[in-house]
């Protein structure tokens, strides 16, 4: 049975996330933007936590850490690579590493970019994408570390995942990913019905993430730059993807 999975809205713009297995009572948080809208969360459905996964070591993904620690002690996971940079790990993992959660495998992926040794964790069981500021909605993270390249790579190996896969991103800026978008690749007939969706759900403040793979495929610049149509739209015709990545995040900066 897939694991239930639970949005947090935290800080002005930030998401953590639980995933809870009601057979096992296990429930893991990835990242800990701050303690107090986590904590409620637990306290409200009567659950514990077992398991905290770490993407990245950015401040807003990490700071409430201590303070939820203190009520629940739970197993702390995050990257090798940026273990010098996390506060402290009970477990270090790399890519293509395993482990469990509820009973479900959980897969770790490299997708370094917005920093080098950034990390995303795939539930494939649950069809459950947790990318933080990798893959956003309807965007990607800035690139704090990495090179374009890299993010291009992490990109990739996200984009070959299950078209039905849920992304479950790290901030609300879909609205202004959107706006970007429609710059990228106005003739977009998807683009276009879903920046009209996300201005809906805003006004009303639902929350915009999670996403779906297979509509991030379909709307997001940064997914689609090995799209012809795009290259053309940059004047970038017959241009690599990773070059024409490279401008649209160069444009993104700049927007």
């Amino acid at each position: 049975m897939p694991l239930e999975i639970v949005t947090i809205p935290c800080l002005s713009d930030n998401y953590a996330f639980l995933a809870h297995d009601d057979a096992s009572g296990e429930t893991a948080l990835v990242d800990a933007p701050e303690a107090r809208p986590i904590l409620a969360e637990l306290e409200a459905r009567g659950w514990s936590l077992s398991h905290v996964l770490l993407t990245h070591h950015h401040w807003d993904h990490v700071d409430g850490l201590g303070d939820i620690l203190a009520k629940h002690p739970a197993k702390v996971i995050g990257a090798a690579a940026d273990a010098h940079r996390l506060p402290a790990l009970d477990a270090q993992v790399k890519d293509g590493d395993t482990f469990e959660v509820g009973g479900e495998a959980v897969r770790v992926m490299d997708v370094s970019g917005h920093t080098v040794g950034h990390i995303a964790f795939h539930m494939p069981a649950s069809s459950v994408l947790f990318t933080a500021d990798s893959l956003m909605a309807l965007g990607c993270g800035r690139l704090f570390e990495g090179t374009p390249d890299q993010m291009w790579a992490s990109l990739c190996k996200m984009a070959a995942l299950p078209p039905e896969t849920t992304v479950c991103s790290g901030h609300e800026y879909t609205q202004s990913n959107g706006a970007f978008a429609v710059t990228i690749e106005p003739e977009n007939a998807d683009l276009q019905t879903r920046v009209a969706d996300i201005a809906q759900a805003r006004a009303a403040g639902k929350p915009t993430v999670p996403s779906s793979l297979a509509l991030e495929l379909a709307t997001n610049p940064f997914l689609r730059a090995a799209e012809p149509g795009i290259a053309a739209n940059l004047g970038m015709s017959g241009a690599d993807p990773a070059a024409v990545f490279t401008e649209i995040r160069s444009r993104k900066d700049k927007f």
